[in-house]
């Protein structure tokens, strides 16, 4: 396997569940050094994700997990009147529009500490974690400051290299009294971003603007159609140059792919487990924009489980997963760290012997991907139900595990 196929095979949605299926593999044999699995404790986990995927959506209608679902935090109409700003658009325009800003959304989301808020003003809504970073994007968003042209809820490469710790700060409310994680990690990829637009528009458009995006994976539709897979194809070639500090093969940074003894794997990408979290959080946020774009996507069950720290918490809390060393609960550990790559790779191993067990205490087909694909178990689902079993283990409602952030990963 030459390196530029290795690095090919990196980016594959297969190669993920692949990868971490192998370490899941590894721990059920007992030969993993972080953690044990017990899989009779997963049908107590797909229990709470039914009843609270229930509550959420009595219909089971479930949406596809999506960043567009934070947007409206707090009971707030958020998204519908956004959708009303950009009503007089045309349909590929509009598309545009929603893309330059879920992108944006997605990659200022990784992680915002325990103790940051962002105080909506004009609702008096007091949010924090990812419904917080969600509002705070979208008011950045629509106040044109991400724009050359100081167009709302436009952004392009101008207005991000225009992006500075000073302006980040302002617009997430941070202070000494609300300090936000991994600041300098957030300037960097948006800057970063800015770059990449310029460099790429052969995917970015003449005008290197994020939505440019849609009218690339336009060309590659057939008939209207478009695989999922291509997607986080168009996101990993596009967006893979801003990840900073990350592993290396042939001089292409890797982006959220690391190391792990279990791995497996053949070649010059033997040993490597990806995971793609943000990438493929953002795939899943681009089936709205696509849709409005007038594109169908096909095949969503290709992508993977996110590897994060709500779904993985999920594991832990329940039970299925318990640390060797109690160390793992009690430490700040960095996200290169074995621990966490094998964390990572055993929750998106585990989400997808999760999911069926979901469907079957739904009263679904336990196979049938089409009634609750993965990414409506996500979304139904394994986060809420991570969150809700935090709540009740800690006082503070944090991970079991705690990852020193950088502001480009969780």
């Amino acid at each position: 396997m030459s390196i530029e196929s290795a690095v090919a095979t990196l980016r594959s949605p297969d190669t993920i569940r692949a990868r971490c299926r192998n370490v899941l593999d590894a721990g059920l044999r007992g030969e993993l050094a972080w953690f044990s699995v017990d899989q009779d404790r997963l049908r107590d986990a797909a229990r709470l994700t039914a009843e609270l995927t229930r509550m959420r959506y009595p219909d089971l209608k479930v949406p596809p997990h999506s960043r567009f679902g934070h947007f409206d935090a707090g009971g707030v109409a958020r998204l519908g009147e956004l959708e009303r700003a950009l009503s007089n658009l045309a349909p590929r325009e509009r598309a545009r529009a929603l893309t330059d800003l879920v992108v944006v959304s997605v990659l200022l989301d990784a992680g915002a500490g325990m103790r940051w808020r962002y105080h909506e003003l004009e609702t008096g809504c007091m949010l924090g974690r990812s419904e917080g970073l969600a509002v705070a994007s979208l008011a950045w968003a629509k106040s044109g400051a991400l724009s050359g042209s100081g167009q709302p809820y436009q952004v392009d490469a101008i207005g991000l290299s225009k992006v500075t710790e000073e302006s980040l700060t302002r617009a997430f409310q941070v202070g000494e009294e609300n300090p936000l994680v991994g600041v300098p990690g957030r300037v960097h990829l948006l800057r970063a971003l800015a770059e990449t637009l310029r460099k790429r528009r052969d995917m970015f458009g003449e005008g290197a603007r994020i939505g440019g995006l849609i009218d690339h994976l336009a060309q590659d539709a057939t008939d209207a159609r478009l695989p999922a897979r291509a997607i986080l194809a168009a996101v990993l070639e596009g967006l893979g140059s801003i990840w900073p500090g990350r592993l290396m093969l042939a001089g292409e940074a890797l982006g959220d792919v690391w190391q792990h003894e279990n791995a497996g794997g053949e070649g010059a990408s033997r040993g490597y487990v990806p995971f793609h979290k943000l990438s493929q959080w953002l795939s899943y946020s681009l089936l709205y924009p696509l849709r409005v774009a007038e594109l169908e996507v096909i095949e969503t069950g290709a992508l993977t489980g996110l590897a994060e720290y709500r779904n993985g918490g999920l594991f832990v809390d329940a039970g299925v997963l318990t640390p060797k060393d109690p160390r793992v609960l009690g430490e700040e550990h960095d996200v290169s760290s074995p621990a966490v790559v094998e964390w990572r790779a055993l929750t998106v191993a585990l989400l997808d012997e999760l999911a069926p067990l979901v469907r079957s205490e739904l009263g679904l087909p336990p196979n049938d991907t089409h009634a609750l694909p993965l990414c409506a178990v996500l979304e139904g689902g394994t986060w809420a139900a991570g969150r809700e079993l935090a709540k009740r283990a800690r006082n503070d409602g944090g991970p079991p595990i705690r990852v020193r952030s950088d502001g480009t990963v969780f």
